[in-house]
């Protein structure tokens, strides 16, 4: 575990260097607020009467409302329930967004951000990740999620939406299914399943948001922001009515960050996993590895 934490911070030095090299600014956002976007799949954590936020996202936006082109976050999150061997309740993210961008212009960010990293650490475009040799090499293939739907799922997305079975399908039949020995990003979400993204004008049922796979586990998911406060408000609304649905508690919404939104450029944000990025370049086979505590240590 030392040398992964050598690793670990060895990388997270390299992001800095990468992002500053480009013009970003490093900002450090409050981890308590006061609401939390709605999610119906995102479980926040209360503090107090506030929430442990699940993302830097909202505080970061509103720095590009403020006029900052450039920004990115290494920070904590937190989200209720999620344990496993890629997953922690509390862990590290690496947040960016550079406003006069989309969706597409960040997948290219993803390649030389990590083509880069593996490059410097070990002198090829090449690493191994749970017994895969995976090959770095650009540019990464692309796949749309109706697409992947109907190669691997043997039905459409409307179909696994209308039956309610999409996230299961995603789970199961997709994603234990995509290449291993190549990054793919998936691209293209249903609208249903994108509540901070922008609609693509192409096809305004699917909406600009792609999640990146790197030796079959989803390292980053990054969408074109949605700058409509309106829009945004809306989903929000129906996100609470989906928790509300599944049994869970709904939460406010973030007042503060609605009455800015329409003053924040294009833009475009991904969030990438410090964890499993330290996984796919330490080849550890569990989050634990790579983390200086668990929660089952403390």
């Amino acid at each position: 575990m030392v040398d992964n934490l050598k690793l670990r911070a060895e990388i997270v030095r390299w992001i800095r260097r990468f992002f500053e090299g480009r013009g970003y600014l490093e900002v450090d956002t409050p981890l308590r607020l006061p609401a939390p976007a709605p999610e119906a799949h995102i479980d926040p954590v209360a503090s107090e009467d506030w929430f442990l936020h699940t993302s830097p996202e909202l505080c970061m936006k509103r720095l590009l409302a403020a006029g900052v082109s450039r920004v990115f976050q290494i920070c904590h999150v937190f989200r209720g329930g999620e344990r496993g061997d890629r997953h922690l309740p509390e862990f590290t993210l690496l947040e960016w967004y550079r406003s006069g961008s989309d969706y597409l212009d960040l997948m290219v960010d993803c390649e030389e951000l990590i083509v880069g990293l593996v490059q410097d650490l070990n002198g090829g475009s090449r690493l191994r990740f749970r017994g895969w040799d995976v090959d770095l090499s650009r540019p990464w293939k692309r796949t749309t999620v109706k697409e992947a739907f109907r190669k691997y799922a043997g039905v459409s997305v409307q179909d696994a939406l209308r039956t309610e079975a999409f996230d299961a399908l995603m789970a199961f039949a997709v994603e234990s299914r995509l290449e291993r020995n190549m990054p793919l990003f998936l691209y293209d979400y249903p609208a249903e399943k994108a509540a901070l993204a922008r609609l693509s004008a192409r096809d305004p049922t699917t909406a600009e948001r792609f999640e990146l796979y790197v030796g079959g586990m989803e390292l980053a998911n990054a969408f074109s922001e949605l700058t409509d406060s309106k829009e945004q408000r809306k989903r929000f609304v129906q996100e609470n009515s989906l928790r509300r649905a599944q049994g869970k508690a709904c939460t406010p919404l973030p007042e503060p960050f609605l009455a800015t939104l329409d003053q924040v450029p294009e833009c475009a944000g991904a969030a990438l996993g410090i964890d499993r990025l330290v996984m796919l370049c330490a080849d550890a086979p569990r989050i634990d590895e790579v983390v200086a505590f668990v929660p089952e240590d403390l």
